[in-house]
């Protein structure tokens, strides 16, 4: 059981939000951020990082993350703005976006090792491997995933040729292949990945 909230509860917290990411490593696609904030008596074992969860299991548990929630918002920084500021930056600014976008101010915030800049007066913790340690931070991560993994279901019916489907847009073997073939597209891909980048020239040095 991810219990890393309940000493805080203890202590008088009544509005912890956890938040997290879906999507630093891809080539393409946005970044996706969740935060979340659950009743202090939620309990449900089957809530874990988005990583060790099937694609069925997350789905199942997006439902019930939103229908128990006592909050939550979800955040996609494009392609061009994490090329713009970086994609720490970009998961940084999604997060602190997620949750200032909340119907209530939390009185307590717990990330997945990122610290956030922009809430003085609220007590913080940025946790390694969080989403492994705090049921709120695991319940975004899930909302992140699963809202991620849509976005590249969608890009995947408009752009077959990369295949995005299957890599969710991560550089694999048959990814990489794919895109030096038929090049990045701008508004899709982050330019400022190496491998685009060079997928980029070759394809420029082509004509």
């Amino acid at each position: 059981m991810l219990d890393y909230e309940q000493p805080l509860y203890n202590k008088g917290y009544k509005r912890i939000v956890g938040t997290d990411e879906a999507g630093r490593g891809p080539l393409c696609g946005p970044v996706v951020c969740a935060a979340c904030v659950l009743p202090p008596d939620y309990k449900n074992e089957l809530i874990n990082d988005s990583k060790k969860l099937t694609e069925k299991k997350r789905e199942l548990l997006f439902d019930e993350i939103i229908e128990h929630a006592l909050d939550y918002k979800i955040i996609a920084i494009s392609p061009e703005e994490i090329d713009e500021i970086n994609i720490y930056e970009a998961s940084r600014k999604g997060m602190t976006l997620a949750i200032q976008g909340l119907k209530e101010k939390p009185d307590y915030i717990l990330t997945d090792c990122m610290p956030l800049l922009e809430f003085d007066g609220i007590p913080q913790e940025d946790l390694v491997k969080g989403d492994a340690k705090a049921m709120c931070i695991a319940a975004a991560s899930i909302l992140a995933k699963v809202t991620r993994d849509r976005i590249m279901a969608e890009i995947d019916a408009k752009y077959p040729q990369y295949n995005i489907k299957k890599h969710k847009g991560y550089p694999t073997k048959e990814h990489m292949e794919l895109l030096k073939k038929y090049g990045p597209i701008k508004g899709l891909y982050r330019y400022s990945y190496k491998p685009v980048k060079e997928a980029s020239y070759e394809q420029t040095t082509l004509f």
